[in-house]
């Protein structure tokens, strides 16, 4: 079978359901609306396709809106088993695999022993978030899957089973009728880890396999990797991750850890049937047996020493084909997920951990009004209260609520790294780092429940990136932090969302890179280990595309011991659905990872880093100019389903952080999620123009051919532009009020925008957009002509709210539904979308 057969084969067994479920005329409605579409993507006259929707009830809107959903999540199934089905039968060394970065490594000089030392410094750290732009309910996921397996055989017992499933999902409720908890969001991220985990083994049984190809000898080298979350930690701006929402995450990561591992010791117990050499017939599986007992009554166990002390007696009694089949995926298991599954890491507001500082130190009598002292003389305080380890809190008295809320988190990652190691907690994350004193606060609050913690500042906006080297060299200068610190990695986090909001896409790409060429500066000064921290989403606009490119663009000479990534939304499906996939995605990554980690710190010409901070600042000045036109924010919300959004069940966050609405407050994601449901992607492109203007194309053709970042941010860039659509984009500006022909004309000036970006970027590359991707650029062109009649049907929708008194807050349950669901269809079939 093919794409194109598996896809067929879905649309027509989707369409016998319809005909049965609705009848006849339904299914005949949806052709005709499909045939209308498609003429009208022709260039033929679209009225006829307009009068048809605009006379559609609600109901029979929300029909059609679920049909076309429908098709396009069995045709994301198709093309995920495409992918399997490709890599499944390929044989021989792939591209950006682990066999190939162990040659180019040695291409670049490294022996097997500096190659060992690469491996063993670095670390990609895979962190999964809840930001879910991945909507479907966890009931859909499951009947999705079992028809993705099914797809494989195709027998017609298969084939049925395919039509039941399809079936039973026409007939589930797509929209969640509450808001998923905190709890929720973390079982619903973490149910990938199972699929994770069998990808692992042969993935560490690739890497040594490929070690001795290349290098001639066996290694011990354990894969880079491990996996943290901070679904039940994040406290950023979401009132519902309490000290009790982090209690039950992490009484889940025990309890999925020791459901993985109990079924890896079974396993290896029944094949490790073999007696040792000193005449022991149950030598080996009497640890396995102990092992197994200890896990399962939750008891705290030293697992690598004793499983590793299990795989030396197997090769030292001849049985190394038995340790490396037999015990190995145990072994390896136990290495990345140990008895705590994930490291939870704990966000918070630096506003919120500063006001939480200032009340203790309040109550405690040493500082009446520590919010408004300057930053000396806060370094001055915080410094002293580090060199003492009493609590300023008498101890077995109550806390007061928002300071239990604040140290409460701290306690319970402390109890959780009590019962399964120290590995149960990962970092402490300063959202919004401005100051020396953000970084420190955090040390205080920890010391109230005599626990040590690692703090991470998290620069976001452009003025924080352009700030953080002078903030860390400060930091890093600090004796009563080094101690802290010790000789522990120092992680720094960039985020990819608020900088681009502020900034645009250009410019805070190019701040970015200049804050981790600089910072990586400052560490190497200190002689500091350091590791960076990417707030990625999925989108371009927030840093996303494709992981392995990502890895590769960043500076030459930043990675040191590692590199950090946030995987959120649906990025998780389409990474980690099959194990196939899954052991792909993460071969990629880490072959950026490893070969990224080898290049060297380089001078970049001077001619290139002068061009590209010009561009930077012609890029901002264009899009700045644009969010603050006092028509921009009223366009916005005429020309996207913002406040649909909002009403969206999707996650326990809220849509913005506390305060006035305004454009700072909208969280990056439905910012983002809103540009792509009317297809404009602005924050993936805009103000580009004018930054390779500023260059000119002769100098960014050469920067792109030999720039590894430069290439992958224009790479991305043309990925967003073509994911764009103009077509779609003017049915949504009609949304503008007759009245307003300022606002129309702003929309056209984004219309223009567009255009004109796209030639630049063309001009530069030499070719046509995604010329170097057919495969992604083949997927879009056969995606946009289908994906039409949601969008058209969304228009409608927001058409009829609009219209009635009240506004969005008071629209009837009939559009509601049809207009929820028309977001959760377009995300499914642009994907890509926060």
């Amino acid at each position: 079978m093919s794409l194109n057969e598996d896809v067929n084969l879905l649309g027509r067994t989707l369409g016998t359901v319809l005909s049965e479920q609705e009848g006849p005329d339904f299914l005949e409605l949806v052709e005709r609306v499909r045939s209308l579409v498609r003429q009208a993507r022709a260039g033929d006259d679209d009225t006829p396709l307009r009068e048809l929707l605009s006379g559609v009830d609600a109901h029979t809107a929300e029909n059609l809106v679920r049909a076309f959903t429908l098709y396009f999540q069995l045709v994301n199934l198709a093309e995920e088993y495409e992918r399997v089905r490709v890599l499944t039968a390929s044989p021989g060394p792939r591209p950006q695999s682990l066999g190939r970065a162990l040659i180019e490594l040695k291409e670049m000089g490294l022996n097997a022993e500096a190659a060992e030392a690469l491996i063993a410094r670095v670390d990609l750290g895979l962190t999964f978030t809840a930001h879910p732009t991945e909507m479907r309910r966890r009931t859909v996921r499951g009947h999705l899957v079992d028809v993705a397996h099914d797809i494989a055989a195709l027998t017609p017992a298969a084939v049925e089973r395919i039509a039941a499933h399809i079936e039973a999902l026409w007939s589930t409720p797509e929209l969640r009728r509450l808001k998923p908890t905190v709890l929720d969001e973390a079982k619903g991220g973490l149910s990938y880890i199972s699929v994770i985990a069998r990808a692992l083994p042969p993935l560490q049984q690739e890497l040594r396999r490929a070690f001795v190809e290349v290098y001639g000898r066996e290694t011990g080298v354990h894969l880079p990797i491990s996996f943290s979350s901070w679904m039940g930690g994040d406290r950023d701006g979401n009132p519902f991750v309490t000290p009790e929402a982090t209690r039950e995450a992490l009484a889940l990561h025990r309890e999925r850890a020791r459901e993985l591992l109990l079924e890896q010791i079974i396993g290896a117990y029944a094949s490790l049937s073999q007696e040792g050499l000193e005449d022991d017939q149950d030598a080996y599986r009497r640890e396995l047996r102990a092992l197994h007992n200890a896990v399962r009554d939750g008891e705290r166990v030293e697992l690598l020493p004793r499983l590793e002390a299990l795989d030396a007696r197997l090769r030292s009694d001849g049985q190394a084909r038995s340790a490396d089949l037999l015990l190995a995926p145990l072994l390896t298991l136990a290495r990345v997920f140990g008895q705590h599954l994930v490291s939870l890491d704990v966000r918070e507001h630096s506003a919120l951990t500063g006001a939480a500082v200032a009340a203790l130190l309040k109550e405690a009598g040493v500082e009446a009004d520590y919010l408004v002292l300057p930053e000396h003389a806060r370094l001055e305080l915080l410094t002293r209260e580090l060199k003492s380890r009493r609590p300023l809190w008498p101890a077995g008295t109550p806390l007061p609520t928002e300071l239990e809320r604040a140290i409460g988190p701290v306690r319970e990652v402390a109890r959780a790294c009590a019962l399964v190691g120290p590995r149960a907690f990962g970092r402490y994350i300063v959202s919004m780092s401005e100051s020396v004193s953000d970084v420190l606060e955090p040390l205080i609050l920890a010391r109230e429940v005599g626990f040590g913690i690692l703090p991470v500042p998290l620069f976001e906006t452009l003025d924080d990136l352009v700030r953080a080297p002078a903030v860390m060299w400060e930091l890093l200068s600090l004796p009563e932090y080094r101690a802290v610190l010790g000789g522990n990695v120092q992680e720094i986090m960039l985020g990819y969302s608020d900088s681009n909001k502020d900034a645009g896409f250009l410019a805070a790409n190019w701040a970015l890179h200049e804050a981790q060429r600089d910072i990586s500066s400052v560490c190497r000064k200190a002689g500091v280990p350091w590791r960076f921290f990417h707030g990625r989403g999925t989108s371009i606009g927030r840093g996303g595309g494709p992981a392995g490119r990502a890895i590769l663009g960043q500076p030459a000479g930043t990675i040191d011991a590692g590199l950090r990534i946030t995987e959120q939304g649906e990025a998780l499906a389409d990474k980690y659905s099959h194990p196939v996939l899954a052991q792909r995605n993460l071969e990629q990554a880490l072959y950026g990872l490893l070969l990224a980690a080898a290049r060297p710190a380089d001078e970049l010409p001077a001619a290139w880093v002068e061009a590209l901070g010009r561009a930077g600042k012609a890029s901002a000045a264009a899009y700045r100019t644009l969010v603050e036109d006092e028509r921009f924010i009223p366009l916005f919300e005429e020309v996207t389903p913002i406040h649909e959004i909002a009403r969206l069940n999707i996650a326990s966050r809220p849509v913005r952080r506390p305060g006035p609405p305004s454009l700072s407050s909208l969280r990056a994601i439905p910012w983002v999620m809103s540009w792509t449901q009317n297809r404009a992607n602005l924050p993936g492109w805009y103000g580009l123009k004018e930054g390779l203007a500023e260059i000119g194309p002769d100098l960014a053709g050469e920067m792109y051919r030999g720039w590894p970042f430069f290439r992958s941010v224009l790479d991305n860039a043309q990925m967003s532009l073509a994911k764009s659509d103009l077509l779609i984009f003017e049915e949504y500006t009609r949304l503008v009020p007759k009245g307003e022909q300022d606002h129309a004309q702003l929309a056209a000036q984004l219309e223009a925008a567009y255009r004109d970006t796209v030639r630049a970027i063309e001009a530069v590359v030499g070719e046509d957009l995604l010329s170097g991707e057919p495969r992604l650029k083949r997927s879009i062109e056969l995606r946009n002509p289908y994906i039409d009649p949601i969008h058209r049907l969304q228009v409608e929708l927001l058409r009829r709210s609009r219209q009635v008194e009240g506004g969005v807050e008071q629209m009837p349950a009939e559009l509601e539904r049809p207009l929820l669901l028309s977001v959760q269809g377009i995300s499914a079939g642009v994907r890509n979308t926060g």
